[in-house]
């Protein structure tokens, strides 16, 4: 495995993008989108683990625009105000370099999944509709019922529009997210012209994947929550 920082390119400048890479011949890409706190230690260990199993796998930096600051765990009212200056063209710009760059290796985007968690659990779900691409998975991603970002609706006012295979895995302890809005999630995804599966873990709460916070993170919860990811992926990615 081979990792390094890129810098791609945006209308809004240069976004630094963490990236990992297999050694064999990649068996598709992955765009790995960030917690409110950044490209975290974290997020970078998650993007390497994913180029561990055979992916090409990027970590952009959607606050670029702010300095591309990274943030402790500790540190929520500094995380919401960066998350707040995100909007729908500045997500979906960053997501189009990411795929530019997959695209640059061989990668189209039909072979290349978007895997978000928390904020980035929203910009996954928001890819499996506004973009091509062959897969998504969003853990404990919010905005399920109150628009998070200008020109972003609701996900379950978005659902009807998802044009990507998209597994959700949420968790019932998660009171930012109740359960009562992912069961309407659920409800919203069920026509969709894709698969679309949404996954609830009873001991979860939000955060559950995240080793890198132990009041937070779930073992148990975490590993089905990978195995079904990995699953979702190599059944959907070309």
């Amino acid at each position: 495995m081979q990792t390094q920082t890129v810098i791609l390119s945006t209308a809004d400048g240069d976004m630094p993008t963490y990236e990992a890479v297999p050694d064999s011949a990649p068996r598709g890409g992955v765009i790995v989108v960030q917690e409110a706190f950044g490209v975290t230690e974290h997020i970078e260990d998650v993007t390497r683990r994913f180029a561990a199993v055979g992916y090409h796998a990027l970590a952009p930096h959607l606050y670029h625009r702010q300095g591309a600051p990274v943030l402790g765990y500790d540190r929520l009212e500094q995380a919401l105000p960066l998350m707040g200056t995100l909007t729908r063209d500045s997500l979906l710009a960053d997501l189009d370099a990411a795929l530019q760059r997959l695209a640059s290796v061989g990668l189209p985007a039909s072979r290349v999944a978007v895997v978000g968690f928390c904020m980035g659990g929203t910009v996954a779900f928001l890819a499996a509709v506004e973009r091509p691409i062959g897969a998504a998975v969003t853990f404990y991603g919010g905005g399920v019922v109150e628009s998070r970002w200008k020109g972003v609706p609701a996900l379950v006012e978005l659902a009807p529009h998802v044009q990507a295979p998209w597994l959700g895995l949420y968790g019932d302890q998660d009171v930012s997210i109740p359960v009562e809005q992912v069961e309407r999630l659920r409800e919203a995804v069920a026509d969709a012209v894709v698969p679309a599966e949404l996954v609830r873990y009873s001991e979860a709460g939000h955060g559950f994947h995240c080793d890198a916070r132990p009041a937070n993170y779930h073992a148990q919860s975490a590993k089905d929550a990978w195995q079904r990811t990995l699953a979702w992926l190599e059944e959907h990615l070309d």
